[in-house]
């Protein structure tokens, strides 16, 4: 038996687990409620309409739930690695992990898993978040792991994305970030703005609504895209290094705003040529008003102003006589 039992005094005895992201749970929740609440409504819509009204519905919400949750996701960027190395500094103590990044927009989450998860007396599962967005210090939070004492692994890699690295890839993933967040965040408007104008039915100008969400989302990857590229130092744990790659948010993201263009190309396509089949997916057939309009004015009806003109014979109207002065 050693001092403190073979740890170190300033290594905390449990380990610094990164708490749950609520913030994607709340947003789906929210969406899902709204879906309920418009499947309950849809008996009540007649005919073959209802189908159409149920497919705007799902593709409308999945397009705002995806590019509002894009936002707080950490896995636009991902990879994993499996490697026997240092458990913490100033210990010999090796350990079989693996070892996972995921890079958002917000910041980078550290994944450090054992294989077995216990291992030299220990529950080795951590999952660290470092972020780097506008407002938050990405140094002082990886002072914070320095004084907690966390594993090396997750130093390491931490580190490579500190303002002070050789690496020079902090100020890159900060700013594309900052503004993939901010196209993210306009991209939201422009859906808010074609919802609005598909239920006012100005269909031709929602559909434009989607082409400026489409251009949006995919400035937004152009930005990501451009800090990736970057130059890199490479993660090495003795023979193996940590590579990564797009991440299922990417894809998602990139999915979306294919899906937008398709649309919104799809409306003005048919709203130039075949406008009534537009109207029908829609429900805006208007034969129906006209129909209403018509029976309005029929000649049994004496509130018609029409009628009632019409009503008078010729040959008793007054006569008028002219007297020449």
């Amino acid at each position: 038996m050693t001092l403190w039992n073979g740890s170190y005094p300033f290594y905390p005895g449990a380990n610094a687990c990164f708490p749950f992201d609520t913030t994607r749970a709340v947003i789906v929740t929210v969406f899902l409620s709204m879906l309920v609440i418009f499947i309950i409504i849809l008996p009540g819509i007649r005919g073959r309409g209802r189908l159409f009204w149920f497919l705007r519905l799902l593709l409308g919400l999945s397009v705002g739930a995806v590019v509002l949750t894009v936002q707080f996701t950490r896995d636009w960027e991902t990879g994993w690695v499996q490697a026997n190395t240092s458990y913490k500094s100033f210990s010999h103590a090796q350990v079989n992990a693996d070892i996972g990044l995921h890079i958002g927009l917000a910041g980078v989450n550290i994944t450090l898993r054992g294989n077995p998860v216990n291992q030299i007396n220990e529950t080795i599962n951590y999952n660290e978040h470092f972020p780097w967005n506008f407002g938050a210090d990405y140094d002082r939070s990886y002072s914070e792991g320095l004084e907690k004492g966390l594993p090396s692994p997750i130093l390491y890699v931490a580190e490579k994305f500190s303002t002070q690295s050789p690496c020079a890839v902090h100020r890159q993933y900060r700013i594309a970030g900052h503004y993939a967040s901010l196209t993210l965040w306009l991209a939201f408007c422009t859906w808010l703005m074609s919802i609005l104008l598909f239920s006012m039915s100005i269909l031709l100008y929602g559909g434009h609504m989607l082409l400026l969400t489409a251009t949006l989302i995919f400035f937004s990857l152009l930005f990501f895209f451009i800090a990736r590229n970057t130059l890199k130092c490479p993660i090495q744990f003795g023979p193996v290094s940590l590579r990564t790659d797009y991440g299922e948010s990417f894809w998602l993201t990139l999915a979306t705003g294919l899906l937008c263009l398709l649309l919104g190309l799809g409306i003005i396509i048919l709203n130039s040529m075949q406008p009534e089949k537009l109207k029908l997916i829609f429900s805006l057939d208007k034969s129906s008003e006209e129909e209403v309009w018509d029976k309005s004015c029929l000649p049994a009806e004496p509130s018609c102003f029409a009628q009632d003109v019409l009503m008078v014979p010729l040959g008793e109207l007054c006569q008028v006589t002219v007297t020449q002065l």
